[in-house]
């Protein structure tokens, strides 16, 4: 029933499904989680420490930040983002620290959209981005990846998708829900088409640390020059430091886009927390020793995850992700919907996983599953897999 309190752009979104199967699986006592991409890694220990040096130590950090974000962390980002792509960009002008990438998005939506304003999403894509696109007043037009190819992306589609009102396309590679990695010859090909066309293409980078033996596939879009006024990037901390609950990231932009996100993130949040940036600046720059623990711990959960979808093809079929942490199978046994079926997994079996309707409508017939956990999570959610359908 329509509440007359509620905006129309508020009832017609609903809570990601990530979060609900999460909060479901909160209150079902001893339920093993592969819903919510969260890692189970502690924030590295350098990050911990140099935060409590500065507890103690400095008299600000309690305090408000500039809305755009600290000066020594945009400077941090401009140096990374320039080692990391070779393209050099000036901290003041075209860098932003955010409250994580989907404050950072969702303040990006809101400049870029006016109602009925459309922007393309991979599908299956990030289920967040869907209801950021709808909550600014904007449609989203869906990108259909190929399940029978790997999950790839026909770019030469891409153009007939495009409209008089596309003011955007977002990426994610390695991708969520699927774990693919984009190839460079895809990635430079849709940066041409946004050129031609004039669209942003805002390249939301979670998981490029993530690419186990395909580290050498993957490409960073945001290392051409010549996408710098038609490329928006957003960097995490949240899995690659494992900060999460700390919310960070930065934004690299067009020079002539910074002042008008500026307006939106001083009206919702002022600032990205002080103490935030400040362990956010320590994991810029001081050695990341932690990155090649976290990728081989994730390989090896990867494997198993794989090794125990391989023991039940009756009841699902995958394709191995290539980078990322999540695996996104088809569901092969009866069932009415991805949501229904997670539902009653939870309430029967106590395993949490994510309907795979959440990530647009090729995603219906599948379930999420997130390997980021404890492989002991892993295993007792496979164990009653088993045992449930086996019964």
């Amino acid at each position: 029933m329509t509440n007359p309190r509620v905006s129309r752009a508020v009832e017609n979104i609903e809570l990601s499904a990530i979060k609900e199967m999460s909060m479901r699986s909160a209150r079902v006592e001893g339920a093993a989680s592969l819903a919510w991409g969260l890692p189970s890694f502690r924030t590295p220990q350098h990050i911990r420490r140099a935060v409590a040096e500065r507890l103690e130590a400095d008299l600000e950090i309690g305090k408000y930040a500039l809305p755009d974000g600290l000066p020594a962390l945009r400077e941090a980002a401009a140096k990374t983002h320039l080692a990391k792509t070779g393209v050099e960009v000036d901290p003041d002008r075209s860098v932003m620290i955010t409250a994580g990438n989907t404050q950072g998005m969702n303040a990006l939506l809101h400049v870029l959209l006016d109602p009925g304003d459309e922007v393309i999403l991979t599908d299956p894509g990030f289920a967040s981005h869907m209801q950021q696109v709808r909550l600014c007043g904007g449609e989203t037009v869906f990108w259909g990846m190929d399940e029978s190819k790997g999950w790839s992306l026909d770019v030469e589609a891409l153009p007939d998708l495009v409209s008089d009102k596309t003011k955007a396309l977002i990426l994610v590679s390695p991708s969520n829900p699927t774990g693919t990695i984009f190839s460079e010859a895809e990635l430079r090909r849709i940066g041409q088409i946004a050129v031609d066309h004039d669209f942003l293409i805002l390249v939301d980078d979670p998981y490029s640390h993530f690419l186990y033996e395909n580290r050498p596939r993957y490409f960073n879009l945001a290392s051409v020059p010549a996408l710098r006024d038609h490329l928006v990037y957003l960097f995490t901390f949240s899995k690659a430091y494992a900060m999460s609950g700390w919310r960070l990231a930065y934004m690299i932009l067009p020079e002539g886009l910074k002042q008008a996100v500026l307006k939106v993130h001083d009206a919702t949040i002022i600032c990205t927390p002080r103490i935030s940036q400040v362990a956010g600046l320590a994991a810029l720059t001081e050695e990341p020793v932690h990155l090649e623990a976290f990728e081989t711990i994730l390989g090896q959960r990867r494997s198993l995850i794989c090794e125990r979808l391989d023991a039940v093809p009756e009841l699902f079929s995958y394709i191995k992700p290539e980078g990322a942490y999540y695996v996104f199978p088809k569901l092969l046994m009866a069932h009415s919907d991805s949501r229904d079926f997670s539902i009653r997994l939870l309430e029967d079996a106590r395993v949490t996983v994510t309907p795979g309707r959440a990530f647009g409508p090729a995603g219906e017939h599948h379930v999420r599953m997130a390997y980021c956990v404890a492989e002991d999570v892993i295993n007792s959610a496979f164990d009653r897999i088993e045992a449930h359908f086996r019964r």
